[in-house]
């Protein structure tokens, strides 16, 4: 039997017909492949864009003064704060650039671009021919695979300060968008092979491609790519919406971490990002179905409570206090970290959405004033105390830079002698208008204003010169900052310098360290006391007793001295335990090679009873008030010395 044969035009034409199919199909793929690169690209460099402007937002937030660092010579602690912006987010490396394209700070792993290029790309977004440039590149380098250049104009308060350049890692973002456009491409071609749905299903990939970027950036347009909460941006606009809505239905809780700036620094980027994903879940988990959680900064969270309910909004503050009180699992490490909480309601406060915010942030100023940990609602008094706050702030600059500040010094008594051994420098602030402004004002102060440093600078060099002249071998005693910590080896440098300048001799310097400064950044706190011990000073803990974990920390830094807390010594005569424990800390640190103060002595019992319990030194009323150098006792003739 014969098998009919089709003409030879007809095998030609379905030749044809399949030739012409198979480039269609090749056409369309290649078509949609370019497509979804387009669109990858655009994404990446959008979400690069976006992730820069955020950076440059927070500059003012977190960095005093921040035109200061677009001058002729900015510090160079100016790094540290922009060093803990960079540890929360995707920029890793940054230069910064005065108008005239002059370098003014630059961090490391950023390669300088060439000069002539640098300048041109400056004057380009100085004078608006430009709003920004971004260059992605996929060029391997040692800290990404998929990194973006970009570069953008700075502003504060609405002036220019001047460019960014900023490198963002785009490494997680690459890898997800990688993954949506191979999916699509493999749905596509695999649509493509259908004989009469090819045109649909590319079109279908396409499009769902197409949705699938669009939405991914819309997204990440409002929400916190780290922890999936609403950004700033969204936050804001949902209040406004909000206050558009009557009086009396909504209040906004704005809220940080107490003390994150410097577990971020010290445990790394890894661990604090871990941290924040943590504190959102839990605030997720917390707040109640109609309110909206926001991430506005570092460390800075937010909540839009649906309710205008005082005592509503006092069980629900009170509830985030003690969920993120819990402890947390970073990296197989149990941290406790606490927040405290600033609320203001709409309506009653104000019906402006960013008047809100503001008020909620002085709230939550109050909040960490008052002790941490804790939440407080808006008060109009606090318009006027933060008015005074800033007055007060700028003065104290003015005063460090005058060197109107004084010493005043406690003297230290050997409890079993009775002669005084030493003092403690006392920083003392004599005001021409406000008279001596309390240290218990001027010191919180300085630590939120950023001039910790340089006072703790200034009177560690003024101690120094004023025990110079004190006979040997009287001692004083200095506190220091745990922001004085955070530079690496900086600590190390002031007290040398100042011992280097005085004269005196090191083992004439104690240094007192806080409790709180020994349970976070271990290692890095570890070698910069033992660089101090080096020079050959003394450190003391002070405050000892006042943390959870002071036993199971004590043993290991390389302490001369524990200082007791002066409530140890006002209830010696209120309860009997409280000797015991003198008795067993005065033990403990004894076997361990150290000496114990007593601080806040007023009563000749306390005296006797802490100088039975083995107490070294001690220290308070009864003993001698803080006075100027010139008025010491140690001056007198009948005075006793060891």
């Amino acid at each position: 039997m014969l098998t009919p044969q089709r003409p030879a035009g007809v095998r030609f034409s379905l030749a044809r017909a399949l030739v012409i199919w198979g480039a269609v199909i090749l056409a369309a793929i290649v078509l949609v492949a370019l497509r979804l690169h387009e669109v990858a690209e655009r994404h990446l460099e959008e979400e690069a864009l976006r992730t820069a402007r955020g950076w440059a937002l927070q500059v003012g937030r977190v960095v005093p003064q921040p035109a200061s660092l677009f001058g002729p010579a900015p510090a160079p602690r100016a790094l540290l704060p922009l060093a803990g912006l960079r540890g929360t987010t995707a920029v890793y490396a940054f230069r910064l650039h005065a108008p005239d394209g002059r370098v003014t700070l630059a961090s490391e792993g950023l390669p300088a671009a060439p000069a002539a290029l640098a300048t041109a790309r400056v004057l380009d977004l100085v004078t608006g021919r430009s709003t920004h440039v971004v260059e992605l590149q996929r060029q391997p380098d040692t800290r990404s695979a998929v990194h973006a250049d970009v570069w953008l104009p700075v502003q504060g308060d609405g002036v220019l300060l001047g460019v960014a350049q900023v490198r963002v890692d785009l490494d997680e973002s690459a890898a997800v968008t990688t993954r949506s456009a191979v999916r699509a491409a493999s749905a596509t071609f695999a649509g493509l092979l259908g004989v009469g749905l090819a045109g649909l299903l590319l079109w279908r990939a396409y499009a769902r491609a197409e949705r699938s970027a669009r939405a991914r950036i819309d997204y990440l347009d409002q929400h916190d790519p780290l922890t999936g909460a609403l950004n700033r941006e969204s936050f804001v606009a949902a209040l406004r919406r909000a206050a558009a809505r009557r009086a009396g239905h909504s209040a906004v809780l704005c809220m940080d971490l107490d003390r994150f700036r410097e577990f971020n620094e010290w445990l790394g980027r890894g661990a604090g990002d871990s941290l924040l994903r943590q504190v959102a879940a839990r605030l997720r988990a917390t707040v109640r179905s109609g309110d909206l959680v926001a991430r506005l900064g570092s460390d800075e969270f937010a909540v839009l409570a649906d309710t205008g309910d005082a005592e509503a909004l006092a069980t629900l503050a009170q509830r985030i206090v003690e969920a993120l009180r819990q402890p947390y699992d970073v990296g197989g490490r149990r941290c406790e970290i606490g927040a405290s909480i600033g609320i203001a309601l709409h309506g009653v406060d104000s019906r402006e959405a960013d008047r809100l915010l503001q008020q909620a942030d002085l709230a939550l100023a109050r909040a960490k004033a008052d002790g941490r940990g804790t939440f407080r609602f808006y008060d109009a008094r606090l318009d006027d105390e933060l008015q005074r706050r800033r007055r007060l702030g700028a003065e104290l600059r003015d005063a460090l830079a005058a060197d109107a500040l004084v010493l005043h010094f406690q003297p230290l008594m050997d409890a079993a002698s009775g002669r005084i051994v030493g003092y403690e420098a006392l920083a003392r602030w004599p005001h021409a208008e406000r008279g001596w402004v309390p240290p218990a004002s001027f010191i919180p102060l300085a630590e939120q204003t950023g001039l910790i440093e340089d006072l703790g600078a200034w009177v560690l060099r003024a101690a120094c010169r004023e025990a110079a002249r004190w006979p040997a071998p009287l001692s004083v005693a200095v506190n220091l900052s745990p922001a004085q910590f955070r530079r690496d080896g900086g600590i190390a440098e002031v007290v040398a310098e100042a011992l280097r300048d005085s004269g005196l001799a090191p083992e004439r310097l104690e240094l007192e360290i806080t409790e709180s400064l020994l349970m976070a950044r271990t290692e890095p706190v570890l070698r910069a006391l033992r660089e101090l011990r080096g020079l050959g000073v003394s450190i003391a803990m002070d405050d000892f007793g006042t943390g959870y974990s002071s036993l199971a920390h004590l043993w290991r830094f390389p302490l001369d001295r524990v200082k007791l807390d002066r409530e140890f010594t006002h209830s010696l005569a209120d309860d009997a335990k409280v000797g015991v424990i003198v008795g067993s800390v005065v033990s403990m640190a004894h076997a361990l090679g150290m000496h114990v103060t007593a601080e806040g002595v007023e009563t000749e019992a306390q005296r006797q009873a802490l100088a039975a319990h083995g107490c070294d030194v001690l220290q308070g009323f009864l003993l001698g008030r803080p006075q100027p150098a010139d008025r010491l006792p140690h001056q007198s003739a009948d005075t006793a010395l060891v």
